[in-house]
């Protein structure tokens, strides 16, 4: 007679999760799936921006990420200038002994390896970086999973995302272009993969419907606290105040045609956006949506006619329920999906609303609303297979058969 018995693998999840941005938590949401359907046997928890939030929602233990808890905060004083130093010590011995404990760790989706918003090398990208070095020292195996990138100006902080990318026992990209960019900053990707976003997996709370008769119906309009990006600092207000005022014209034409706007948001920051505009077109038509996820998003955009948003995640929900959209782009991995899904002509800068021009594109997308649902669908077919071969290829790379360092098969004879 003989037995077996088999030490679970133990797998890490890593990033800014649980702290505001609904699509990183979407991307977490994804992998957790995957895991929980392909690798049931797994011991998962978390190092993240926001522990308690993952552990209440997703059910995992969950570790933060910092040990200085003012990270996040601008450091003015002395004492949180001195805080802030020690805990980027600190946090050296906390992420290895946290990657020490683990088989393999996941970072889920994000843009992790791009500078496309306000970003200094010492926040996050240096947080990377010690997940990754931690993860070839000690024998854990790190995989960038559906991640963005895009090439990077800054010095230090293009030279902490380039080794974190090196570093890394596995490395898929969102789009062909976050690919291009490592490649472009010296990352080796002749084997590396492009997928679909993690997004696409996350399951459809109610079908998708086709475009409905009579009058005209509701557009959702998802906002971003938007200033630009990391090398946009000398111009942060200039483009949002032009973002601002360029969507606040936007939303009141469409009021000024009698349509219904549900304002969306993906970030918590998001808020004095939707505020803004509910305070300058003042009117009932204009209403506010409380997503607490991307379910409660493509709920939102699956029962509108149209979508105009800026937040990359908020593009991802209303692709993923076949609504048409417009981009209000602010950088190139919204292009690409776009693109991808069909409605690369349907993209408006979010450095330079021009509202009568935005009024113009709106228009020409709901001409084409019926045939435009039509190709969302076939264009999430196949998303959905090439999603599928995402996992396959992760499974393979990550969970090869009874060879993960702590797995332990004991066979007795009596």
């Amino acid at each position: 007679m003989t037995s077996a018995d088999t030490t679970p693998v133990r797998v890490g999840v890593f990033g800014l999760l649980g702290s505001g941005n609904l699509g990183n938590d979407g991307s977490l949401e994804a992998v957790l799936g995957y895991l929980r359907a392909e690798h049931p046997e797994a011991v998962v928890d978390a190092l993240c921006g926001g522990p308690e939030a993952v552990t209440t929602r997703f059910r995992i233990p969950a570790t933060r990420l910092h040990w200085y808890r003012g990270e996040y905060r601008t450091a003015s004083r002395a004492g949180a200038l001195a805080g802030k130093g020690l805990g980027k010590l600190v946090d050296v011995f906390r992420t290895a002994a946290w990657v020490r404990r683990h088989d393999v760790v996941i970072v889920p989706g994000m843009g992790v390896l791009e500078a496309t918003l306000p970003l200094r090398p010492w926040g996050f990208p240096y947080s990377l970086f010690l997940l990754c070095a931690s993860g070839r020292l000690l024998g854990t195996r790190v995989a960038l999973v559906g991640v963005g990138a895009a090439e990077i100006g800054n010095r230090p902080t293009r030279a902490l995302v380039r080794w974190s990318a090196r570093l890394a026992a596995y490395r898929s990209y969102r789009d062909a272009q976050s690919r291009d960019a490592m490649r472009a900053m010296g990352v080796d990707t002749a084997r590396d993969e492009v997928c679909p976003d993690l997004a696409f997996a996350l399951p459809m709370p109610i079908p998708p419907t086709s475009a409905p008769a009579g009058p005209p119906g509701p557009v959702c309009v998802g906002v971003m606290d938007f200033h630009g990006g990391n090398d946009d600092r000398a111009r942060a207000e200039e483009i949002h105040r032009r973002y601002l005022d360029g969507t606040i014209r936007f939303v009141r034409a469409l009021v000024e045609e009698g349509r219904p706007v549900r304002l969306l948001t993906g970030d918590a920051c998001d808020a004095s956006v939707v505020a803004a505009i509910l305070k300058a077109v003042d009117s009932p038509l204009v209403t506010a949506a409380e997503a607490a996820s991307l379910a409660d998003l493509m709920k939102e955009t699956a029962a509108a006619d149209t979508v105009v948003a800026t937040r990359y995640h908020n593009l991802v929900c209303a692709l993923r329920t076949g609504t048409p959209t417009l981009a209000l782009s602010y950088a190139a991995k919204s292009d690409a999906l776009m693109d991808r899904m069909g409605l690369g002509a349907y993209c408006h800068p979010a450095r330079e609303v021009d509202a009568d021009r935005l009024l113009e594109q709106f228009r020409a997308l709901e001409k084409r609303s019926a045939e435009l649902r039509q190709t969302l669908a076939e264009r999430y077919r196949l998303t959905a297979r090439q999603l599928q071969d995402q996992f396959t290829a992760l499974t393979a790379a990550l969970f090869p058969a009874n060879d993960h360092p702590h797995a332990r098969i004991r066979q007795e004879t009596p």
